[in-house]
């Protein structure tokens, strides 16, 4: 009889969090829970504990993980802070390590966990954004696998089974084009925050909602892509396509082109990202393209979604350069959500972050640490 695989998640209580916990639920027997992590839904992680039995939790600070232990009648470890995190993610015991949290909070709990655990399943885009070098060094020093959560990388790895890296031509991301694709930019009063939090196919946390609506979080799969398959710029492109239903392509150089098709549903790509490189049976909605009849793609307006464009450039200038336009987006898209800036802002104070902090040609994990500090303080006083 195989032995259950011990599965830790950081960031249980957000959409990915939940979403893998159903997957792991009807596998019955496969997984058995290591730590889980929440952020400030202590209720939401005290059912989870009741739920599945996990060996340890990580919450927020010391005032919440004495509220955890009022609400639970369990043996469990309670960790608390970044330290918390990173001690769940170094345990030996771990099989795999799914990293779901939100934002620069992910890459020193995914460095940690590249150094005790064979497989990382990523769903925290921001973690290889920032530091994408130092995280790829680590896992090829380490021998540890990363593979993606996000739907649009999952599609790649699934497209590139049994390929040669030496026959790829190129890597199609695609691109919803989040809740204002036909909406014009300048001047309207739609774009309020209730709008840009109605996403017509995904349903996501608030901050990656919002980057959807902006398309940064599409800019952040490029630099994802880059640094998870090893291609340059050049080799990475992003087509819209509004029902997705095509998660991503990959073109070869004989012309032949594979695509990975799916309804828009996220427990897909998990499942399929803690099983690999196995699958497994789910009684998931099948997808029905007669039902479906037509699929539409075309490019990206770079001028209107100047998010996309900033994330290009920030691509090819390099260095801590990403970093930079993770930070300021964190602190814009945050100030959005408390109605503190209008939806346009958002682009223009990370544009004006990217011109003003110092460029760091080959930053060491200090910098980045460094560089994310800063721009997060530049932006907070841009925007105060």
């Amino acid at each position: 009889m195989q032995e259950k695989k011990i599965i830790t998640i950081l960031g249980s209580t957000g959409s990915i969090g939940t979403q893998a916990l159903e997957v792991i639920e009807q596998m019955g027997s496969a997984f058995q829970i290591g730590y889980l992590s929440a952020h400030n839904n202590i209720k939401l992680l005290a059912k989870q504990i009741a739920k599945f039995n996990p060996l340890g939790v990580v919450v927020k600070n010391e005032k919440d993980a004495v509220e955890i232990k009022k609400l639970i009648d369990t043996s469990c470890k309670i960790l608390y802070s970044e330290a918390g995190l990173i001690e769940a993610a170094s345990d030996d015991r771990n099989d795999i390590v799914l990293v779901a949290l939100v934002g620069f909070s992910g890459v020193l709990p995914t460095l940690s966990a590249i150094e005790h655990c064979r497989t990382i399943c990523l769903a925290n885009k921001e973690t290889l954004v920032s530091a994408g070098a130092i995280v790829m060094e680590k896992a090829k020093q380490f021998k540890s696998n990363i593979i993606a959560v996000d739907s649009e990388h999952n599609a790649i790895l699934q497209c590139l089974i049994g390929e040669e890296k030496s026959s790829i031509e190129k890597i199609i991301l695609t691109a919803s084009g989040g809740p204002f694709l036909n909406i014009p930019f300048e001047d309207n009063p739609n774009l309020s925050l209730k709008n840009a939090l109605e996403h017509p196919k995904w349903t996501m946390g608030s901050k990656i909602t919002i980057d959807s609506a902006t398309m940064m979080n599409k800019g952040f799969e490029l630099i994802e892509a880059k640094w998870l398959f090893d291609l340059g710029q050049e080799k990475i492109d992003v087509l819209v396509h509004p029902q997705s239903i095509v998660h991503s392509l990959v073109q070869f150089v004989d012309g032949s082109v594979k695509a990975q098709l799916g309804n828009p549903n996220m427990r897909i790509p998990i499942s399929f990202a803690i099983n690999f490189p196995k699958r497994y049976k789910f009684d998931f909605p099948r997808l029905d393209l007669a039902e479906i009849s037509k699929l539409d793609f075309f490019k990206p307006d770079l001028k209107k979604f100047r998010c996309l464009a900033l994330a290009y450039e920030a691509m090819k200038i390099g260095g801590n350069s990403c970093t930079i336009i993770n930070a300021a987006n964190e602190v814009a898209v945050n100030s959005f959500l408390k109605s503190k800036i209008q939806f346009l802002d958002i682009a223009k104070h990370i544009e004006i972050a990217l011109n003003k902090i110092n460029i760091i040609r080959n930053p060491s994990l200090d910098d980045i640490i460094e560089t994310n500090l800063e721009t997060r303080s530049f932006t907070e006083k841009l925007i105060n």
